[in-house]
């Protein structure tokens, strides 16, 4: 019973939930955890087709006042869209746009426009530093693939734990919640 208080209380997950994830680990809790991310991630993947028309608005204000963020954040249901947990990730994501300024809510929104500026910088930088031309494509595409990860938001690292990324915190959230959770749209605005 101890080892299923200590899961639940780091993971948040169900009695059932954690009595299954210890028993699947032989009553190892670290790997228990991985059991219970493993088990999470199955389902957001059933979830994320489901379709999501409610939802909450959220704001954040920056303490000088001359900078706030809005940010529409969907689910399935207003039952969910009510709950304090729902209302608190909106929240949360809300100030992590203010502090990480992403563009975009996903990688393959950045604007083809702004990945051409970017690669031509990146070819020219990689030029002068000399590097050999039949790796520059590949460097290229690694850059590419990590400028648009870094102006989406869904691919940046969370502010308040670099350990996981927004769309790892939302696919927690759908799994705790049981319903599909996505971004709309958000905007920030500064004096």
């Amino acid at each position: 019973m101890e080892q299923i208080k200590d899961l639940r209380g780091r993971t948040g997950a169900g009695v059932v939930d954690a009595k299954q994830a210890l028993e699947a680990s032989n009553g190892d809790v670290e790997k228990a955890i991985l059991w219970l991310r493993e088990k999470g991630k199955a389902t957001v993947a059933k979830k994320s087709v489901r379709e999501t028309k409610e939802g909450a608005v959220a704001t954040y204000v920056h303490g000088n006042k001359k900078m706030a963020v809005l940010v529409a954040l969907l689910c399935e249901t207003d039952f969910v869209a009510r709950n304090e947990k729902f209302q608190e990730l909106a929240r949360n994501i809300a100030m992590h746009i203010a502090a990480s300024d992403p563009l975009v809510v996903k990688p393959e929104e950045v604007s083809d426009t702004d990945v051409e500026a970017e690669k031509e910088f990146a070819k020219t930088q990689l030029a002068k530093e000399g590097k050999p031309a039949d790796m520059i494509g590949k460097i290229i595409d690694g850059k590419m693939k990590k400028f648009r990860e870094e102006r989406a938001l869904l691919t940046q690292v969370y502010v308040k734990d670099p350990k996981m990324t927004i769309e790892q915190l939302i696919a927690g959230a759908v799994a705790e919640l049981g319903e599909n959770i996505s971004v709309q749209e958000f905007k920030k605005i500064s004096i």
